[in-house]
Parts: C-alpha cells; sequence; structure tokens
C-alpha cells in the first residue's frame, strides 16, 4: 500500500507535528512540524524537511548548519496526528548547539539544565 501524506490529520495550519529521535540512541532531539510537501520532500530526499512557521518557507534541517537529519525511518502514530521521524544526527539537534532541545528538566519545582552546548 503506497504512502498518501494528504492522509494523515494536520492542524488548522495544515501542519503536524514531528518528533526526530536518534536511531542508534533513542534519544529525542528536536519537535517541529512539518505540512504535507515537507513529509512528502523528507520522504523523497531521506533529508528531514520542516515547515518552518516563523519564515513560512522550507527548512532542510542542517542546510545552513551541517547538522544534517538524515531520515532512517518515518513513522505515524495511531490517530496519524503526529509524526516521528528517527534520524542519523550530525552535530547537535538544536540550535543552540545542544545535542537535544530537550535540554531543561524541571526537578523538585526547579528547572536544571542537564546538557550545555556541544560547539
Amino acid at each position: 500500500m503506497s504512502f498518501d501524506p494528504a492522509t494523515l490529520t494536520y492542524n488548522d495550519a495544515g501542519l503536524i507535528p514531528a518528533i526526530a529521535q536518534d536511531a542508534e540512541t533513542g534519544e529525542i532531539l528536536m519537535m517541529a512540524w512539518m505540512n504535507a510537501e515537507a513529509v512528502q520532500r523528507t520522504l523523497d530526499t531521506g533529508k528531514v524537511t520542516y515547515w518552518s512557521r516563523s519564515r513560512q518557507s522550507f527548512w532542510v534541517k542542517g542546510e545552513s548548519s551541517g547538522h544534517v537529519q538524515a531520515l532512517v525511518d518515518f513513522r505515524v502514530d495511531c490517530d496519524r496526528d503526529c509524526i516521528l521521524v528517527t534520524v542519523n544526527q550530525t552535530g547537535p539537534a538544536c540550535h543552540t548547539n545542544r545535542r537535544s532541545c530537550f535540554y531543561t528538566a524541571v526537578r523538585n519545582g526547579e528547572e536544571v539544565e542537564l546538557m550545555t552546548p556541544m560547539v
């Protein structure tokens, strides 16, 4: 059965959340948004492509930074309203130069920084 991005459930802005996970370690790296064309571009090229809400344009992860996400697996959740991309990540995934965007924990009511920038 062939996959059609139109079968996914997008929000009112035509976007679907996409979670990027390191294919080797299982670490959650980031969350960003895709539209149907970004989904198709990701599948066609193997380069994870998001939709930038602030720039209103496509964003191929690592295109300017070199911190590329090479697609390993593309998964759709049970409700078809969220995507999981497993990736081979080159360098940091976060724009703050941390390995993961999820570098802040809340423990005992306090924020704790779990990792420092890589670069």
